[in-house]
């Protein structure tokens, strides 16, 4: 019996250092990103079975080519809501047509004007015009959510969702099936039982192991009519509203009555053709408006399928295009290698850049992480706050009184390079004022970081941060 132990424990060595060999070799022929092939490198090496099983969910690329690559959306691109969205294009400034340009580009989003944008950085107040706005709703309700919890929040709102179905208004909802894995199956059988359609984006298997774990859908809409739009940082959960134990929930959401909102439901079609099949191009998705407000809104998605880091590649060149001031807003802070040079280049060179992070976060791990990347700002000139009354979870940039962006990429790897995510660009001086106060606000509601600080906290934190930071890429 030992010797049979012993030959099985000597085959399972065996097999298991071939794996990880295979592994390596793939990695190292896929020509990624250096620093995520020698994270991962490190992961399988240092974490013996625990790392190779993490890798097999959430670090093979193959994976992404194969599934997602099959469900391609070019046939979208001659769509008539797409020609309808190409003809509206009109005159646009020129000191921000480069960063425009970039998303026509790429993406084929246009930069409509005549919208009205109001903010919500409260989030019982964007509860409160959510359950006003679907209340109104005639035709049809599309939402898309990465957390739709059961609590008392997410009732609210799908008893409003269900009133609204008994009426006749056709309504959609995806969810992202990781994020919405502490949701009970029930709350969402509910729904279906009331003529509401539930899709889950990537449904999470376990056997066999697939990566589709790793690209999750994190983007946060309602398309109301095709005339209403709600976009930003916050989901369906009480935490929005109730806040965290050590203080409030900070965050922030946007409504956008125009055009604009042309460009959220076509994210939400291509979302749901690439989640069903099912094609939904109807001129009843894109009906007429009349001229709504003065702001000039583009909205940008990106995908970890797509040809190009669209949101990523976008700030990096507002960043370096910013003459005055570029003020960032983010719970996690793990850049990229593009978006940190970014930064420091335009401190360096005079621009006033400001970043907020939470002094206490929702993960010791991305805390850790992202206070491993502060002492390459602070070198730099960029100012860093950490704020103190709560948790604060908005992803919000604003330049030069004219530029506000507003959406659910945070500042990490994960949102740039493995989620599918959605920003508003909006081009308005009037919004970027409002945004502009309520990020003084929320500085005054924080604590300055300054280097010479910094750089003198004690040797074993900085050895936890700089531990976590190569695991970065990853979290």
């Amino acid at each position: 019996m030992h010797e049979i132990l012993t030959y099985l424990k000597d085959a399972f060595y065996i097999l298991y250092v071939l794996a990880i060999l295979t592994a390596v070799i793939a990695l190292v022929l896929e020509n990624r990103n250096p620093l995520k092939t020698i994270a991962w490198i490190l992961v399988m090496t240092c974490l013996p079975i625990v790392g190779f099983i993490a890798y097999l969910l959430f670090g093979q690329k193959w994976y992404k080519r194969h599934i997602i690559g099959k469900r391609t959306l070019k046939k979208f691109a001659q769509s008539p809501a797409m020609r309808r969205l190409e003809k509206s294009l009109s005159t646009f400034p020129q000191s921000q047509w480069k960063l425009a340009s970039f998303f026509i580009k790429t993406e084929s989003s246009f930069p409509f004007p005549a919208n009205a944008v109001t903010p919500y950085f409260d989030g019982a107040d964007f509860i409160i015009s959510l359950l006003r706005e679907i209340s109104h709703a005639k035709q049809h309700i599309h939402l898309e959510y990465y957390i739709f919890m059961d609590d008392a929040t997410g009732h609210i709102i799908a008893d409003a969702l269900i009133e609204k179905a008994a009426q006749g208004v056709k309504i959609r909802v995806i969810v992202d099936d990781l994020g919405c894995w502490k949701t009970h199956k029930h709350f969402f059988d509910r729904l279906e039982k009331h003529n509401i359609e539930v899709v889950k984006f990537l449904p999470v298997k376990t056997l066999p192991i697939q990566s589709r774990i790793n690209y999750r859908n994190h983007r946060k809409l309602t398309i109301i009519d095709g005339k209403t739009g709600f976009i930003g940082g916050m989901n369906i959960a009480d935490r929005y509203i109730k806040g965290v134990k050590w203080g409030v929930w900070r965050d922030t959401q946007i409504m956008i009555r125009g055009y604009a909102v042309h460009q959220m439901q076509l994210t939400f079609i291509r979302d749901w053709y690439f989640a069903t099949k099912q094609s939904l191009l109807d001129k009843q998705y894109f009906p007429m408006l009349e001229n709504c407000g003065t702001a000039i809104v583009q909205i940008a998605t990106s995908a970890p399928f797509d040809k190009w880091q669209r949101i990523m590649q976008g700030l990096v060149l507002a960043i370096s295009r910013a003459k005055d001031y570029f003020f960032i807003e983010t719970p996690y802070f793990m850049p990229t290698e593009q978006v940190l040079m970014a930064l420091q280049t335009a401190a360096l060179s005079g621009i006033d850049v400001r970043l907020i992070v939470p002094q206490h976060s929702d993960s010791m791990m991305t805390q850790l992480a992202t206070r491993s990347y502060l002492k390459d700002l602070l070198k730099s000139g960029v100012k860093v706050y950490m704020y103190k009354a709560g948790f604060i979870h908005s992803k919000m940039m604003v330049s030069d009184d004219l530029l506000t962006v507003i959406g659910s990429c945070n500042m990490d790897f994960r949102s740039f390079l493995q989620n599918f995510e959605a920003n508003a660009f909006i081009y308005d001086k009037d919004f970027a004022a409002i945004a502009k106060r309520q990020f003084q606000a929320d500085q005054a509601q924080s604590i300055r970081v300054t280097h010479q600080v910094w750089k003198h906290r004690k040797w074993h934190i900085k050895v936890k941060e700089s531990i976590v930071r190569i695991f970065s890429p990853l979290l």
